[in-house]
């Protein structure tokens, strides 16, 4: 299973008889999956079946479900909104009381008043509007794919540069093995260093306590074995979470947290010009990484 990105848009149209729909999804980064529905009044009944359908291909991700409907104005018949007209002739005898000599209104004038004149739908049987939902949920089904579709396709562009960056990661740790600084020769002529300026400093008087902490701590700082190692494991466990694909999302941002701290731990510990530079371009690389991370589900 490849990995989904969390954004993503589809758009799906259909018609039932004189009724005509479209529908279109939006799907950005989120925490978990947040379904949220948009729907003409009178459809509230097909929520709950909306969110399963979307629950069910979705695992993360801010999700908006829009629904927008029309039906053919033939279909429409005219009617007076015997409401409005009778709010219109109320008003209309309160004036003639109040200023007696205004002429009266003409009817295409009161007819002309906005409400009097309503187009009424003719109302559904129940057989159609049976026919109704279900054409409607099977236009969302195919929305539906067409957005994991889409959400898929980003994945697997996010999957490309996140194998491009666990590779640069590798060759990072493997310079970093490797370095002149790190080799045992290298490390006696610091601490030969770091003891002649002891002795130095102490003017003669040979402190052998603080001389064996001193070496001690030289030794322990210049001992990175353990954060290269754990960066090995980690880019390990990472491409296996990404050739494994579906919803991995989260794990993969703890992990990219987990290399964070050892780039970290590897620039803490430098005492080489070279390390603190592989240190520093392996925490660009992991911020990079970490970005990508975010998009997925």
């Amino acid at each position: 299973m490849a990995l989904a990105s969390m954004t993503g848009f589809a758009r799906a149209s259909g018609e039932a008889g004189p009724v005509h729909w479209t529908w279109e999804l939006r799907s950005v980064n989120g925490k978990g999956l947040d379904i949220r529905v948009r729907i003409p009044t009178g459809l509230e009944g097909l929520e709950p079946k909306i969110k399963e359908r979307a629950g069910k291909l979705l695992k993360r991700g801010s999700v908006n479900i829009g629904l927008s409907m029309k039906r053919d104005q033939s279909e429409a018949t005219l009617a007076i909104n015997e409401t409005a007209l009778d709010a219109v002739l109320s008003a209309v005898d309160l004036l003639r009381i109040r200023m007696p000599d205004l002429p009266p209104p003409s009817l295409d004038g009161i007819l002309a008043q906005k409400g009097v004149f309503e187009f009424q739908e003719p109302e559904d049987d129940d057989d159609f509007k049976k026919e109704l939902q279900a054409a409607l949920l099977t236009t969302l089904d195919s929305a539906l794919l067409d957005l994991v579709d889409m959400r898929h396709t980003e994945g697997g562009a996010i999957t490309k540069l996140l194998s491009e960056q666990l590779s640069r990661i590798e060759d990072l740790t493997a310079a970093a093995e490797v370095l002149p600084a790190r080799q045992p020769e290298a490390i006696k002529a610091r601490l030969a260093a770091q003891v002649a300026e002891l002795l130095e400093s102490s003017s003669g008087q040979f402190d052998e306590q603080r001389l064996h902490q001193e070496a001690v701590l030289l030794a322990t700082r210049a001992d990175i074995r353990e954060e290269l190692d754990r960066l090995v494991a980690h880019v390990k466990a990472a491409r296996d979470l990404v050739s494994g694909g579906g919803a991995v999302g989260r794990r993969l941002d703890f992990l990219a947290q987990e290399f964070n701290r050892e780039a970290n731990t590897l620039c803490s510990k430098s005492n080489d010009v070279e390390l603190t530079a592989i240190g520093l371009d392996l925490k660009a690389v992991i911020d990079q990484m970490r970005e990508q991370i975010q998009n997925l589900e």
